[in-house]
């Protein structure tokens, strides 16, 4: 009966289990499964096996399908990568056409829409806001950039999106019923967060911090780094395993790719930060376009993202980050809040800090996104009793309402850029 019980809760963990949340659910599978399904019968940019990398704001698409990507940042990703390949295969009756295409577009439609109902979840269950605003906050979320192309792009973040949704809502559940994580659910989440991306591995062990009661119990604190370590072997075990533990490829690739990746570029690193980083991943920019080849001489179009061009972008991208620090020091003491900082904190580090791909911060947002509503949520809580929720409110609706309008239209140009060099 308790294993039952247990299966059952994960269930209601992992997928809808309300009216509204199923509503939610097939709202987004059939917003994005339009745009996804056209996308990949109608054109070849999603996979197009002549084509290595960088076809689209550098997604490494039929890098990541075919080998999973680089061990150095996605360590585990092949073993996942290499089976979801397979059922591509047996939809697409061994053809790598517009049937493979068509099921990797899918399977990205369902691990965006299903992260999305965790952000409800977590809006409604932990925050404990009104229905309604939970649904305005996660419909601002599902216009976001970063989601709208992970709903038709198969890449490691468009998976470690919805599985770093899924653990910050069950972290958050255990926090708030004063549960601790076990070591099974701790070691599956470093193995499959960490597996896609390393980075992420990091934001995994955050949540142990705020154990009941840890630092007033030395045996607790012994627990929790027990837990920590054996998570964290397992994870190194199965890394060192599929380079037959040759360790020192991982120090020599991870500098070449710091290297590659972290050099000082033209455009200000401010504007880096600002249109990239932070609103690349929200808020469309402009596009430009240039050719690339392959080794084998094949030569294509690839469209990346420029910087923002409009006083208003910035005004847009300059309310977010005030909403972002006024809610995270409106509600410094609150734990849940904590482990959002902190897991942002990490990327920050990465990636505007130390300065990885900071060019190119623009498709990372499948690592961080899901913070900006859950702490919105959280700004909003603070005056839900307050004369200013209602101005608050309209803020948000306006927000959202401009994000639309311009991600539309940005849209608009991918298609005609599609129509021009993909058909």
């Amino acid at each position: 009966m308790k294993i039952k019980t247990k299966f059952l809760n994960l269930l209601r963990l992992l997928f809808p289990c309300s009216v509204i949340e199923w509503g939610l659910f097939l709202f987004l599978v059939l917003g994005y499964g339009y745009l996804a399904h056209k996308i990949a019968w109608d054109y070849r940019i999603i996979f197009d096996d002549r084509i290595p990398w960088d076809a689209y704001f550098s997604f490494d698409n039929r890098s990541i399908i075919m080998t999973g990507g680089g061990f150095e940042r996605h360590p585990l990703s092949n073993y996942f990568f290499d089976e979801l390949r397979n059922l591509a295969l047996w939809f697409a009756e061994g053809k790598k056409g517009a049937g493979f295409r068509l099921f990797y577009a899918w399977m990205s439609t369902l691990s965006i829409s299903l992260a999305l109902v965790q952000i409800y979840k977590y809006l409604k269950n932990i925050v404990q806001l009104q229905a309604g605003v939970s649904l305005l906050l996660v419909l601002m979320t599902a216009g976001f950039s970063t989601n709208i192309l992970l709903s038709f792009t198969p890449e490691t973040y468009t998976f470690t999106f919805l599985f770093l949704c899924i653990y910050q809502y069950y972290a958050a559940l255990k926090i708030k019923k004063n549960q601790d994580i076990p070591l099974s659910a701790l070691t599956l989440a470093a193995v499959g967060i960490g597996g896609l991306t390393i980075t992420n591995a990091v934001k995994v062990y955050i949540p142990l911090l705020y154990s009941k009661k840890l630092f007033w119990n030395i045996k607790k604190i012994g627990m929790v780094v027990l837990k920590g370590l054996i998570s964290t072997g397992i994870f190194v075990f199965l890394f060192l395993y599929r380079l037959n533990f040759d360790y020192q490829r991982i120090f020599t690739k991870t500098g070449e790719q710091y290297e590659k990746f972290s050099q000082p570029k033209v455009t200000p690193l401010w504007d880096m930060i600002c249109s990239w980083f932070i609103g690349g991943n929200v808020l469309f920019p402009s596009f430009f376009i240039r050719d690339y080849h392959s080794k084998q001489g094949f030569q294509y179009k690839a469209l990346f993202m420029d910087v923002y061009s409009s006083p208003v972008s910035y005004a847009f991208i300059g309310i977010l980050v005030i909403v972002l620090l006024w809610a995270i020091f409106k509600n410094i003491k609150n734990y849940w809040v904590q482990i959002l900082a902190l897991s942002f904190l990490v990327d920050v580090l990465i990636h505007a800090v130390l300065k990885f791909g900071l060019h190119t911060s623009y498709i990372y947002g499948g690592h961080f996104v899901f913070v900006y509503p859950l702490l919105w949520g959280w700004w909003l809580k603070s005056y839900h009793q307050k004369p200013i929720f209602k101005g608050m409110l309209a803020v948000t609706i306006v927000f959202t309402v401009f994000l639309f309008l311009n991600n539309s239209y940005r849209m608009s140009e991918f298609f005609t850029f599609l129509n021009l060099y993909y058909r």
